[in-house]
């Protein structure tokens, strides 16, 4: 009779999750379907997973917005929520955009590189948030400005992955090619991804939060 306290304990900690929460989750079960998508574009070819890899990362993003607006209304705010929607966030708008860029054909060696510094970039940028949350909040209890650009804004790069798939414009047709630089490969839309993780973790950078 001894594993009744562990699920007591499992369903109490679902008890502690607000409305938003779940919305969160959403968010997140979409970008790991995306992932998923993204996956199975790469062994089968087929450009309706691709397609609805993109459309799945769009899905987490309406999650994202609907789950602030829920916690706004109901006025329920949480550690715990704070962090389910960070860890959310990095599966749906970091890894899930590199996974569909990799999936696209950024496979170079200097790809791989700035894919890695893009979702890494993503990493520090909500650590970063959580962390000095608090102290931007300052006397109202509200976030004014974001230091750096949130990390939903990769949805630009889903969305420019998706217009190419549908001018067919994947794989050795990436726009602006390939170049080999050194022992690896770079294809120069790449540099979009670390154009966009180097703005999300800029200090100087600060974007009023509505």
């Amino acid at each position: 009779m001894r594993p009744a306290a562990p699920v007591r304990k499992h369903f109490s900690m679902i008890r502690e999750f607000q409305l938003a929460d779940f919305f969160t989750l959403g968010n997140a079960a979409c970008g790991v379907a995306a992932v998923f998508c993204a996956t199975i574009f790469m062994g089968q070819q087929t450009l309706s997973h691709f397609h609805a890899a993109v459309a799945l990362t769009l899905a987490a993003l309406v999650f994202d917005v609907l789950d602030g607006r829920i916690a706004r209304w109901r006025q329920k705010h949480s550690a715990l929520g704070r962090e389910l929607d960070s860890l959310a966030d990095i599966i749906s708008f970091g890894v899930a955009p590199a996974v569909l860029g990799f999936s696209a054909g950024l496979r170079g060696g200097w790809d791989w590189i700035a894919l890695i510094y893009f979702v890494c970039c993503g990493v520090s940028r909500l650590a970063r948030f959580n962390v000095t949350a608090e102290t931007l909040a300052a006397e109202t209890g509200k976030v004014a400005y974001f230091e750096g650009t949130p990390i939903p804004t990769s949805v630009v790069l889903t969305g420019v992955l998706g217009f190419a798939a549908w001018q067919g414009r994947l794989g050795e047709n990436l726009y602006w090619g390939v170049w080999t630089l050194g022992p690896w490969d770079l294809h120069p839309l790449a540099l979009l991804f670390m154009l966009s993780g180097t703005l999300m973790v800029s200090k100087t950078l600060r974007i009023p939060k509505f």
